[in-house]
This record gives structure tokens, C-alpha cells and sequence, in this order.
């Protein structure tokens, strides 16, 4: 890849020529019992977690026979809770769980929630544990509600090629989609984005840093277990940039939800830096920026950063990896893993993420 000296037009912004198709195969129907339970589960904690956690779900309910209930939505605050289709499309994820698992709506009025046992299951479950862990649960009890836990953020290929793996990916790059009002917000804002990046040819940068999750643990103390440094603050971000070449003219989006001090060190390099409230269009922000709804500033942050066209991870974490998994699909390769950089300059092909260049994330098992 040609990206010797990042300047306009350069093999920054090519990413990965190779377009790949879609290559699961949906599961038949035939070949799972159907049972009289129900699974339930709620997403949570945003987009990035939403992906993983129906992935889960589908799986757990194929392997049980049992119906899945449809999810509603809970925010990090007590009380935030919405209904699924007021940010997904209820009918396309209907649509594509046909054959594959029974999908209701809402639980009969039978079953009350005091018959349902709470069960935890590992993010990218196994058969080998819900036959363990789940089923004896679900044959007593009738009914499962599902709560994913994260033992780690582990979004490499496993390896092996089964029916779980064609369900996963289903779920995770086929069942999804915004529901209108969310999926038009979001391109007008890569639309205007596109149309602030004139001089370079419409093409702009995400990039995923958040001020508050600076301050987490999981960004304090700052290394992995490999001693890499894994949060990086704008001044780190604005000298990074800087270093592989980019340009002072490029439009860089962040997100950042409403514009922090500790961001002036980013725009004083890259003067064309923006968050959502300076380009959201006026009539949506009373809604999606001013109600403080931090579920849909997520949604609309996560789906932006897969329509970049560079993506700069300020923070490895799950919003990462899922990313990543999405840009994959729509062949959107240019990810960039910031590194501290000790010359004064690099090439910018050193740092696209391990992802990418060492073809290891589970979505190559789903596009080829």
C-alpha cells in the first residue's frame, strides 16, 4: 500500500481494494427443535455492546429451541429505557432471524418475568457452555433471561467454521439496522462532514475519543498487558496525526459529545476538528443532542465512525473492535491504532490496526 508520505490523496485513504462478500450461510430451521420457552435480554451500554450481546442471544435461543423476545433498551442511567425499535429497524431484524430462530414481539401474558431465571453467559458463548450452563437452567425453569458479561474484548476469529459462527455473524452484520429518522441523521452528518472535507476530496477522519473515558480505569495506568499504551488524549492524538502526515485541512470528527478545553491541543493542529453539536442540523438537536440522551449520541457516534473514511481509535476497548467488525463488512480498512512515535515522522501503513493487517478479526470469518 502506497503510504510512504501521507499527504491528499494518498494511500491514507485507499483502504482495503479487495471488496469482500458475504459468506455465511443462513442456517435452516430444520434442524433445531422448537421448545416452549422464552429467551429475554436487554441491550445495554451502547452500540458497541448491542452487536455483541444479540449475537449471544440468537445463539443461546437457536440452541435452546426457544423463542427470542424481542430486547428493549437500557442507558447507563437507572430508568433510561426505551423500546427497540425506537433506534433499530424492528422489522429487518424480524426479517433476518426467519428460519433461523422464532422471534416474538413481547412475552404472552402467561408468562410473568417472577418465572423467568436470570442467567449470565460469556460474550461469543459456546455450545459447550449453554449445554452446560444454560440448558439444565432452561428445562427447569421454562424460561431464561440473558445477561452477557465481558471476560474480555476478544473479537479474533476462532478458528473453527460451524453454525455458530454463521449465527454470529448473522446477527451481528445482518440483523441490525437503524431504524429512518437515526439512519437519515447520521448521513446528513457524514454528508456535511464530506462536504467541510473539500479539500480533500470529501474524505475525513473519526476519531473515537472520549474526555470522561480518559479518566476511567481502564485508561488509567494506560497499558495492556503487553505494556502498550492503550488511551490517548488529543494533544497525543494532534502530534500521532501529525507524524504520519496528515494534512492541517482535514476534517476530523470526534466523538467527543460537546466541545471539552483538553481539545483545543487537536485543533490548534487540525483546525477543521468537530463534534456532533457543531454539525448536527439545528431542527434534530433539541431531540438527540439537548434531551442529554447519551443512548442515541452512542448510536450516532458508532455508525459514524464505521462511515469514515479513517478510523482512529483514541481508546481500544469494545467500540474498537466492533467497529472494526463493521468496517470490514463495507471494506472500510483504513484503521489507524495510535502509538506514541519517538522520530519526527512515519508511515502511516505501520499503524493500521493487527485487524487488518493480520486478517484476525472474527468478521473475516464472515466476509471473504
Amino acid at each position: 500500500m502506497d503510504t510512504t508520505h501521507v499527504r491528499k490523496n494518498i494511500g491514507l485513504w485507499k483502504g482495503d481494494t479487495d471488496e469482500l462478500k458475504q459468506c455465511w450461510v443462513k442456517p435452516s430451521g430444520d434442524e433445531v427443535e422448537q421448545t416452549d420457552g422464552f429467551v429475554t435480554f436487554s441491550l445495554t451500554n451502547g452500540p458497541e455492546y448491542h452487536l455483541s450481546q444479540i449475537a449471544d442471544a440468537v445463539i443461546v435461543a437457536r440452541n435452546l429451541g426457544a423463542s427470542l423476545v424481542i430486547p428493549d433498551i437500557r442507558g447507563s442511567q437507572p430508568g433510561d429505557k426505551r423500546n427497540f425499535e425506537d433506534i433499530y429497524d424492528v422489522d429487518v431484524f424480524m426479517k433476518s432471524m426467519e428460519g433461523v430462530v422464532k422471534v416474538v414481539k413481547d412475552l404472552p401474558s402467561h408468562v410473568t418475568t417472577k418465572k423467568i431465571a436470570a442467567v449470565k453467559v460469556p460474550n461469543r458463548v459456546t455450545e459447550d457452555y449453554i449445554a452446560r450452563h444454560v440448558e439444565p437452567i432452561y428445562r427447569s425453569k421454562g424460561n431464561v433471561r440473558l445477561a452477557t458479561y465481558f471476560p474480555s474484548i476478544n473479537m479474533r476469529k476462532s478458528g473453527k467454521k460451524g453454525d455458530t459462527d454463521s449465527i454470529a455473524c448473522l446477527a451481528m452484520y445482518g440483523s441490525l439496522e437503524l431504524q429512518p429518522e437515526i439512519h437519515d441523521l447520521v448521513d446528513s452528518m457524514v454528508e456535511r462532514l464530506r462536504t467541510l472535507s473539500r479539500k480533500s476530496d470529501g474524505q475525513f477522519i473519526a476519531v473515537d475519543l472520549r474526555v470522561e473515558m480518559l479518566n476511567k480505569k481502564g485508561c488509567q495506568g494506560n497499558d495492556d498487558n503487553d505494556g502498550e499504551k492503550t488511551c490517548f488524549n488529543a494533544q497525543e492524538i494532534a502530534v500521532f496525526l501529525r507524524k504520519i502526515g496528515i494534512d492541517k485541512d482535514t476534517t476530523i470528527y470526534l466523538t467527543q459529545s460537546r466541545w471539552d478545553d483538553s481539545l483545543d491541543s487537536l485543533k490548534d493542529l487540525f483546525p477543521k476538528t468537530y463534534t456532533k453539536e457543531s454539525i448536527m442540523p439545528a431542527d434534530k438537536k433539541t431531540k438527540f443532542l439537548d434531551s442529554k440522551d447519551s443512548e442515541l449520541e452512542n448510536v450516532i457516534d458508532f455508525y459514524i465512525s464505521t462511515e469514515s473514511d479513517v478510523f482512529v481509535p483514541a481508546i481500544s476497548g469494545l467500540l474498537y473492535a466492533n467497529v472494526a467488525g463493521k468496517r470490514i463488512g463495507s471494506g472500510k480498512t483504513q484503521i489507524l491504532v495510535p502509538a506514541v512515535i519517538s522520530d519526527s515522522s512515519a508511515s502511516a501503513s505501520s499503524f493500521l490496526s493487527p485487524y487488518i493487517s493480520k486478517k484476525n478479526h472474527f468478521a473475516y470469518s464472515c466476509y471473504c
